[in-house]
């Protein structure tokens, strides 16, 4: 008798296609035009428009080689089902192309993840999966490919850390995100495991009230119950806390709000005993604050009648940079080319909207002035591809009138 195991086969470091991907993979994502941009020390000049871009943008590691890993396991299992669990990253353009190779995800209508067994492949995304999604798929014998980001995974070492030692992991993130969904399970691997998520400062502030403080315990789980872990105590919960953040975040707040939480468990416990009950660990993903860092260092350095800041209106990564810039400049989140309609109107998300009208857009007419020098910046969130840069590039250059691209193509 034939005994089929059900242990999953779990592909974490490629699959040996890279190479036989490597040109399918430049010709949907990659720019000639950004390349020479690039190479021009990141400025862009024709007739009256100037564009500067971001000396870091766009693609960063982690998504560059999620991305990778799902055309390698399409080009691996050509005879098999292969499943996304959801969006490998934030963005409809790489997504979409996902689907036009053949890739199903279990997020879309009619798709039952449940049903999965050993025949099937199924892509774990950047952002990575809840730890009872992976038993799930380990238990069905699915074939996995993993492409969970580095940084998140260190994120996780440190959740899982602060469940060990009995402390409560202050989560810094969206509460509904798949990553910080992903991370808030890692501190329930241990039964004296806890977790709260904080989206901004004002949540952090409330919490760090109630730590000085004490208060309303029913008034605190109902409005932080969908974001605490299961029967949740705050007066038992909050006397040792770590702090810990979705890596996509804001990296200034993210210290704030560390900081926060430092100062209140000192004022309530004292300095010499703020070990026993505070700690924090530098989980900032680097491209984070890496894109973060760069688009500060342009605005810095050069006058611009206005910012472009291009990605998925759901990318948290995109909406922080867009908040960086709307403090300094008029400032536009597009999530593709075809948002810049004309020279007179352009399609974008509000920037600070609220997650509940994430897919909300909004039309602002006269947004490129029509005569005069124009002065653009320009940057990108890290799931962007560079094709997708240099089309809004060719865009502004059209609209704005001024020299033909023949010198940029030829």
């Amino acid at each position: 008798m034939t005994v089929v195991s059900t242990q999953p086969l779990i592909f974490r470091k490629g699959l040996d296609m890279k190479e036989a991907v490597a040109g399918e993979l430049a010709a949907a994502y990659d720019s000639a035009i950004v390349d020479r941009v690039r190479g021009n020390d990141y400025r862009f000049e024709s007739g009256r428009l100037l564009v500067h871009l971001a000396r870091e943008f766009g693609f960063c590691y982690g998504v560059d080689r999620a991305v990778d890993y799902a055309y390698q396991a399409r080009r691996r299992f050509p005879g098999r089902n292969v499943f996304l669990t959801g969006e490998i990253i934030h963005n409809p353009h790489v997504n979409d192309r996902l689907r036009e190779a053949g890739i199903r995800f279990l997020s879309d209508a009619g798709e039952r993840g449940d049903l999965l067994g050993p025949e099937d492949v199924v892509i774990l995304p950047a952002f990575g999966v809840t730890v009872g999604d992976m038993a799930q798929f380990s238990s069905q014998g699915c074939t996995l490919v993993d492409t969970t980001c580095g940084s998140v995974l260190n994120v996780w070492k440190n959740v899982v850390r602060y469940a060990q030692d009995g402390f409560t992991s202050v989560i810094h993130g969206k509460v509904k995100h798949e990553e910080t969904r992903a991370t808030a399970s890692q501190a329930l691997k241990y039964p004296q495991g806890r977790y709260v998520v904080v989206l901004d400062r004002e949540e952090a502030g409330a919490v760090c009230d109630y730590v000085r403080h004490g208060g309303d315990r029913a008034a605190f789980l109902e409005r932080f119950g969908a974001a605490c872990s299961p029967g949740f105590d705050p007066d038992r919960d909050l006397e040792r806390v770590g702090c810990a953040n979705q890596t996509t975040m804001l990296m200034t707040e993210s210290l704030e709000i560390g900081e926060m939480f430092r100062e209140a468990m000192t004022e309530r416990y004292g300095v010499e005993a703020l070990p026993q009950h505070f700690r924090a660990f530098d989980t900032i993903c680097s491209a984070t604050q890496e894109r973060q860092d760069a688009v500060i260092a342009l605005l810095d350095e050069q006058p611009l009648d206005l910012m472009l800041v291009v990605g998925g209106y759901n990318s948290s990564n995109t909406c922080n940079l867009a908040r960086i810039c709307a403090e300094r400049v008029r400032t536009y989140h597009i999530a593709d080319p075809e948002c810049t309609v004309s020279g007179d109107e352009v399609r974008h998300r509000p920037v600070g909207a609220p997650s509940t009208t994430i897919g909300t857009e909004q039309v602002t007419r006269g947004w490129l002035p029509s005569s005069g020098r124009v002065v653009v910046g320009l940057t990108a969130g890290a799931s962007t591809p560079n094709n997708i840069v240099g089309q809004v590039i060719k865009n502004l250059e059209r609209f704005a009138g001024a020299a033909t691209w023949s010198r940029l193509e030829r």
